[in-house]
Formats: structure tokens, C-alpha cells, sequence
């Protein structure tokens, strides 16, 4: 019989509503090789990798009357053309123009009955390049062991990977008297199985509700910041189903300037520099901003999980975290102490996603991990925070889609019910990018948002510059001549 779904996989489809659709996804950018790309190159190249994700070619089946949660069957109609789609933009396509057709695509709701992602090739790019869009249910994505799509079909070179053959063959579709018999003989031989499922479900929301109760900035209780409701702020409002999306480019070379500067993280200058563009955003639209004032941020961490009996890590799975972002602290390097105190105060045995794996990490898993990101904000009460921000790791190496380079890739989180901003960040070969996924009309002024991040980059770096000027006369040096930096850290 077909797989049933998992309590909380379930729950991504039942919360689902016309203005919050839950998918995650994100663009990637490529510069072709020599010989060209083409859309028939992108389906071979999906269809080869299919066997990896075997959950993308099952769509959902309900079970008549509700009397269990959904299953999943094989969709003996699988046709990979309908989810690998082709889209052009006048050329040369601008930055703005991909960005608008982003928020169009992300902004429909997947066809609950085919196989829940999608896939868009976009041509018609600046210099030649062209985009890869993805959108996965959330649903599908049931634990760190997941993989995306977008994942499998990147390779470390420019040679495409030897792939096994594929097997595959629809199993036949179960009937409605062959689903109710299923669910009957489960609920017949286990009595308690509606009762354990409930309990699972619960025990997925509380165990992200009591990991954000747990040192949510290692200055408040975690009582006072339940209690405590989050600032008023233009990002809490109903929302519509349509959306907006912006992106934003920094060089990871940057960041650690500012880091080795004026100390803290990588991750501690990435959230210093997002603290910054929204108190300027903020500011721009004539909020009132006072000194002391914050915003509140939802981010996913990975938590490694100890392998029984063996007291080293036996894998990972992403819980959550709240922090303040100081957005009525005007000093950029005051922020950045403000986060990293925060910061500072998480169990060792969890750390933000990326912290010190920024530059080594093995694979390239963003899509999978923000989702999961995505998973974890949802089960916590949307009364606690203003926003979601996730920030996971890529390797510092060129990837490869058939030949083709990947240059850039921004992610995009989704929204829920009075969230009308979430946050992606994925670290990649040397650069950071950042995509901002909004409520189209409650931020109709994203792209202002977009460049008040930017002057917050630049806002610290001239702090981190100003920074090394006063070592360099402290110390006596020759004021003439750079200063050497400490040595790298942890991140």
C-alpha cells in the first residue's frame, strides 16, 4: 500500500490558503557553456536525476471521508515536461524583470494534483545567462535527509555525473475501498493510532515552541518573550496572495572585513547588516524608530543530533531561535555587538546554520535546508516574531548544472498568515546573496528595502575601515601603510 503521510507533512497541506501557499523554492543564475543550454538539455538533465528524489514523481491522494491523513501514490500519468517549463524575458532581461516573474511564479499554488514542484528554465538574461527556478511543497521535505531537486541536479565540475538507470514503473493507484480498508486495518490493529497521531503532531509543534523558550536572547526569561508581544511594525499585517522579490549581493570578503574589525560571526555581521536596512527602511517610511526599539526574527539552527551510544553527532535536524534585532540602535558596530551578545548565549551543541561550515561544507543543500527553515517557522506562533530570516551554507566552489556555472543563488522562504517579509540567505562561492520575498502590497516599496540593506553593508564596512584607522594610530604604526589583520577564526 502507498506511504501515508507523517503527521506534520500532513498539517503543510491542511494549513495551506489561497494567501499562503506552502512552498519554498529559489532562483539560481547560470552562464552557459561554449556549446549552449536549451530546455531539452534541462529536462534530460532532471529526468536523469529523478531516482535521487523518488518523492517527486508521487503526488498526494486524499482518503475518502478524511478518515486518515493523505497518502502518497505514484502518479502513473508522471509526465517531467509539465514541471520542467520554459519562460523567457525580453532580452536583455534586467535584474528587476527575473525578479518580477520570481514573484508571479511563487505566488501560485502548486497543483495538488501532480507531483508537488515545479521547475522553470528562464532565458533571455543579461550577458547571456539564464535562470533556474524552483518551488517545492513543504511537504515534502521530511527531515535533514531530504533533497531537493534543485540539490541533485548540480554537480562539482563541468562534467555531468555518471547517474544509474532508471527502473522506475508506477505502482497502480490504490482505489477508494482499497484507502479505506488500508486506514480501517491500521486504526483495527493499532486502537491508539488516531491518539499517537495526534500526540506527534503535537510533540513537532512543542519541540519548536520549547526551543525557542530556550535562551531566546540570554537576556530575557523565555516567559517575558512569550509574553511579550512583538513591536508594531509594517511587516505584521494581513496578506494577499500576491508577492514581490528583490535580491541582494555582498561579497563574503566584506563580511569578514567587518569581522575581523569589529568582532562577532559571520552570521552575527550578515544579521547586523539586515538590522540595519530595516531600521533604514523603516525609517524611509516615516516609522517612528526610538532608541531601544526591535524587531524580532525567527531563525532556523542546526542542532546536531548525538548518535545513540556513541556520544558523537549522528546527524542534524533545524530547530529555532528568536533574536532582537536592535533596529533602534543608530552605531552599526553597537548592532553588531547587540547580535553577537545574543548570539553568544546558544548551547554549545547548537549553532546558526553555517557558522563554521561556511567555507568547508561538503555538498550544496540550500533549497533543502531553507525549506526546513520554512517548516520550523510555521509551527511557532506567528504572535512571537515580525520575521523569518534563514541563512545557510554553500560551498566556495563553482557548482555546475550540464556544464553550465552556477553564479548566484537566492532563496525564497515563504510566508505566513501576518508575515509580509521573510529573509533567505545562502553563502556561495565567495559571495553572499540575499532575496527578500514579500507581500506585494504590504511592501510595494521593496526594492527601497533592498537598498537600505546595501547602504548597511556599506554603513559597516566604513565603520570596520574607521575601525583599523584607530588601531593603526593606537598602536603607532605608520598610518600610511595597512594594517595587518588577526588572524581568521571561527566563524
Amino acid at each position: 500500500m502507498p506511504s501515508r503521510m507523517s503527521p506534520l507533512d500532513a498539517s503543510f497541506l491542511f494549513m495551506e490558503t489561497p494567501t499562503t501557499p506552502m512552498h519554498s523554492g529559489g532562483v539560481a543564475i547560470f552562464r552557459p557553456p561554449a556549446g549552449g543550454f536549451d530546455h531539452e538539455q534541462l529536462v534530460r538533465l532532471i529526468s536523469q536525476r529523478l531516482p535521487y528524489v523518488p518523492r517527486y514523481r508521487q503526488r498526494v491522494r486524499d482518503v475518502p471521508f478524511g478518515v486518515a491523513r493523505p497518502v502518497w501514490v505514484d502518479d502513473e500519468d508522471f509526465d517531467v515536461t509539465y514541471h520542467v517549463r520554459r519562460s523567457a524575458l525580453p532580452k536583455p532581461g534586467s535584474a528587476q524583470q527575473l525578479q518580477e516573474l520570481v514573484a508571479r511564479i511563487m505566488s501560485r499554488p502548486l497543483d495538488r494534483h501532480r507531483p508537488l514542484w515545479e521547475m522553470y528554465l528562464v532565458e533571455g538574461l543579461a550577458d547571456g545567462n539564464f535562470a533556474i527556478i524552483t518551488k517545492s511543497h513543504e511537504s515534502l521535505v521530511d527531515g535533514l535527509s531530504a533533497v531537493d531537486i534543485a540539490q541533485v541536479m548540480l554537480d562539482p565540475t563541468d562534467e555531468i555525473a555518471a547517474v544509474p538507470s532508471d527502473s522506475w514503473r508506477p505502482r497502480r493507484e490504490p482505489s477508494d475501498v482499497e484507502l479505506l480498508s488500508h486506514a480501517f486495518t491500521e486504526l483495527g490493529t493499532r486502537p491508539a493510532a488516531a491518539v499517537e497521531a495526534l500526540r506527534d503532531t503535537v510533540r513537532d509543534v512543542s519541540h519548536s515552541a520549547t526551543r525557542v523558550g530556550e535562551k531566546v536572547t540570554g537576556m530575557i526569561s523565555a516567559a517575558l518573550a512569550i509574553a511579550r508581544a512583538p513591536v508594531t511594525s509594517p511587516l505584521n499585517v494581513p496578506i494577499g496572495e500576491q508577492r514581490r522579490f528583490a535580491t541582494v549581493d555582498v561579497r563574503l570578503d566584506e563580511v569578514k572585513q567587518v569581522r575581523r574589525a569589529l568582532g562577532g560571526t559571520i552570521n552575527d555581521v550578515i544579521l547586523a547588516a539586515i538590522t540595519g536596512g530595516l531600521r533604514g527602511w523603516l525609517q524611509a517610511r516615516g516609522h517612528p524608530v526610538r532608541q531601544g526599539d526591535v524587531l524580532r526574527a525567527m531563525l532556523p539552527m542546526s542542532i546536531a543530533v548525538p548518535a545513540a551510544g556513541s556520544g558523537h553527532a549522528g546527524g542534524n535536524r533545524v530547530s529555532a531561535t528568536l533574536v532582537e534585532l536592535p533596529v533602534g540602535e543608530g552605531d552599526p558596530a553597537v548592532r553588531l555587538q547587540q547580535i553577537s551578545y545574543q548570539l553568544a548565549f546558544l548551547d554549545e551543541s547548537s549553532h546558526f546554520v553555517g557558522a563554521d561550515a561556511i567555507v568547508d561544507i561538503a555538498g550544496f543543500g540550500p533549497p533543502t535546508l531553507h525549506a526546513l527553515g520554512a517548516r520550523v517557522g510555521s509551527t511557532v506562533s506567528s504572535r512571537l516574531y515580525n520575521l523569518v530570516i534563514t541563512n545557510v551554507p554553500g560551498p566556495q566552489r563553482p557548482l555546475y548544472a550540464a556544464g553550465s556555472q552556477m553564479v548566484a543563488a537566492y532563496p525564497v522562504v515563504p510566508l505566513t498568515q501576518n508575515q509580509a517579509l521573510s529573509i533567505g540567505v545562502i553563502s556561495y562561492d565567495g559571495g553572499v546573496y540575499i532575496g527578500l520575498y514579500a507581500d506585494r502590497d504590504a511592501l510595494a516599496d521593496i526594492d527601497l528595502l533592498s537598498a537600505c540593506l546595501t547602504d548597511a553593508v556599506d554603513e559597516l564596512l566604513e565603520r570596520s575601515r574607521s575601525s583599523l584607522r584607530s588601531l593603526r594610530v593606537v598602536d603607532g604604526r605608520d598610518r600610511g601603510a595597512p594594517a595587518t589583520p588577526p588572524q581568521e577564526g571561527s566563524a
